[in-house]
C-alpha cells in the first residue's frame, strides 16, 4: 500500500523574510535558496499575531488569538485544543517535536509529561523556553533535565535526526523541528559563521537610523552592525543544518514523499524605524520566511504571491496531505492553490492584542491592521487610524500616508476590512485590560507582570 505523505515543519525563531539569499537579502543561505528552487518560495506569509507564544499557538491550532487564547508569551495553550499533532497522530502518523515549545506556560524550564498537553506529539524533546543557545537541554519523558554540550541548533538536528532513523517505514510522520535562532542574543553563534561576514561592509538598510537605535531604551551591548553581523550569522547556520535534514531524507529515500515546510513565528525589527524584536505592524516584523517543498505533489521552482497567514499552514498542510482539517480551524486550506497563481485572500489580519515586555518598553500600544497585497494599515484602541502604507510604492514604509487627504479614500477602504475580519474572528479590539479579563487572564497577567518576558 502506497505510504501517505510526511510532513516535516522546520520552524525558526524571530527570522524575517527579508533576509535570505532567496529573498534578495544579504544572509548567506545556500540551502535554502535551493529548498526555494526544488519548491515553492512564498513571497507574502505573515504572522499574524508577531510574537512567540501567540504566533506558535495560530501556527499549531490554525486559529486566531481570540480563538486560542494566547495574547501574551508564556500562558499555556488549553489541553483540549486541536493541534495539527492530534490530527496526524490520530491519523497513524508518527509524531514528534524537538525545540522550543513555548505553549505550556510558566515556569519556561518546566516538564510537559506525556499526555494531552504535548498535543499529539510522541517523539518529544523539547526545552519549554530558553534562549542559552551554547547551553542545550531539553526533556524526553522523564522530569529531569538532559543537558549537552554544543550549538544547541545543531543538537536538536541530531535529535530529529535520531527521529528519522527510527520510524517505521510502512507509516508517514509529522516532525516539528523548533529551533531558537536567530532570535536574540544574537551574538550566541559559532564564530565560524560570524566569521562570513564583514562588519564593516554591513551598511544599515534605508529604514535604520543608527542614532534612532541608540536611543532605544532595548539597546544592550551590541551596535546595530554587530546585532546584523551576528542575525546574518544564525541564518547560515541554521541554513547548514537545512541541508543536513534534506540530504538525510535523501538517504533515507523519504524525500519525495515528504512535504518539507520551513518558516518561523515571526521576524525581527533589528533597528528599523528606530524598534528592535517584535510586536509591531512593520513588515520586518510581521512578513516571514515560508518555502515549501514536496517533489512528489507540488510545482517545481515556483513563487507564490498570495497573501498567506500563520494561521493558514496547518490547514494548508493538512490538506496536501490529505488529512481531515479540523472545523475549530479559521484558517483557509490553500493546498490546491499553492504555486498556481491564485490571488488569495483579498487581506490579512495583524494584531498586537496585549502591549507587554519588547513593545510596552518602546512604547508601543496594542494595535489591530490588515494587509493586503498593496498596502498596511493599522489602528490603535478606539479605532484611531496609526498607519497606512503603500508597501509597493514605498517598500521600506518610510512614508506614513494615514493622515494624507489624498488617502483617505483607501484608508476608509481598509477599515472596512478591518471591521470585517476583527467581525469574522470574534475580537472586540478593546482596551487591553478589557482584553485580558474578558479571555479570563486576569490572575496569569498580573503573576507575570512580576516576571521577565522573551
Amino acid at each position: 500500500m502506497e505510504r501517505a505523505p510526511s510532513v516535516l515543519i522546520i520552524m525558526a525563531d524571530q527570522m524575517r523574510w527579508l533576509d535570505m539569499g532567496c529573498a534578495g537579502g544579504r544572509a548567506k543561505t545556500p540551502e535554502l535558496d535551493r529548498l526555494g528552487q526544488e519548491g515553492i518560495l512564498a513571497t507574502h506569509c505573515y504572522a499574524n499575531t508577531p510574537v512567540c507564544g501567540p504566533s506558535r499557538a495560530s501556527f499549531f491550532t490554525g486559529t486566531h488569538s481570540m480563538r486560542h487564547r494566547i495574547v501574551i508569551n508564556d500562558l499555556p495553550l488549553a489541553a483540549d485544543d486541536v493541534t495539527i499533532g492530534e490530527v496526524a497522530r490520530d491519523a497513524g502518523y508518527e509524531t514528534a517535536y524537538v525545540g522550543k515549545w513555548h505553549l505550556d506556560g510558566v515556569p519556561r524550564s518546566k516538564f510537559t509529561p506525556p499526555g494531552p498537553r504535548r498535543h499529539g506529539f510522541e517523539y518529544w524533546a523539547v526545552h519549554n523556553c530558553t534562549h542559552q543557545y551554547f547551553h542545550p537541554r531539553y526533556y524526553r519523558d522523564e522530569p529531569t533535565m538532559i543537558e549537552v554540550e554544543g550549538y544547541e541548533p545543531h543538537v536538536q538536528t541530531d535529535l530529529m535526526l535520531e527521529f528519522l532513523n527510527g520510524l517505521d517505514d510502512r507509516r508517514p510522520f509529522l516532525g516539528v523541528l523548533s529551533w531558537g535562532p536567530p532570535h536574540d542574543p544574537y551574538d550566541q553563534v559559532p564564530r565560524e559563521f560570524q566569521d562570513l561576514y564583514d562588519i564593516n561592509s554591513l551598511d544599515p538598510l534605508p529604514n535604520v537610523d543608527v542614532d534612532d537605535v541608540r536611543k532605544n531604551p532595548l539597546v544592550r551591548r551590541l551596535t546595530v552592525a554587530q546585532m546584523t553581523r551576528d542575525y546574518y550569522a544564525a541564518y547560515s547556520a541554521l541554513d547548514a543544518e537545512v541541508g543536513r535534514l534534506v540530504r538525510h531524507l535523501d538517504e533515507l529515500g523519504r524525500s519525495r514523499d515528504t512535504i518539507v515546510c520551513f518558516v518561523s513565528d515571526h521576524g525581527d525589527m533589528l533597528g528599523a524605524h528606530g524598534y528592535l524584536f517584535k510586536q509591531q505592524p512593520y513588515e520586518e516584523s510581521v512578513r516571514i520566511p515560508l518555502i515549501l517543498r514536496w517533489p512528489d505533489g507540488l510545482p517545481e521552482g515556483s513563487t507564490d504571491d498570495q497573501l498567506i497567514g500563520v494561521v493558514d499552514l496547518a490547514p494548508t498542510l493538512l490538506g496536501l496531505a490529505g488529512l481531515p482539517v479540523p472545523t475549530e480551524f479559521q484558517g483557509s486550506d490553500l493546498s490546491r492553490s499553492l504555486g498556481r497563481g491564485d490571488p488569495g485572500a483579498d487581506a490579512l489580519l495583524l494584531a498586537s492584542v496585549v502591549s507587554f515586555s519588547q513593545s510596552f518598553m518602546q512604547g508601543v500600544p496594542e494595535w489591530r491592521g490588515v494587509r493586503t497585497a498593496r498596502h498596511t494599515y493599522v489602528e490603535t484602541v478606539g479605532r484611531t487610524p496609526w498607519l497606512l502604507f503603500d508597501n509597493e510604492n514605498d517598500p521600506w514604509q518610510m512614508n506614513n500616508l494615514v493622515s494624507e487627504e489624498a488617502d483617505q479614500a483607501t484608508r476608509a477602504q481598509l477599515g472596512d476590512a478591518l471591521s470585517r475580519l476583527l467581525q469574522e474572528t470574534g475580537d472586540p479590539f478593546e482596551p487591553q485590560e478589557v482584553m485580558v479579563d474578558q479571555l479570563g487572564w486576569r490572575e496569569a497577567w498580573d503573576s507575570l507582570q512580576t516576571k521577565g518576558y522573551d
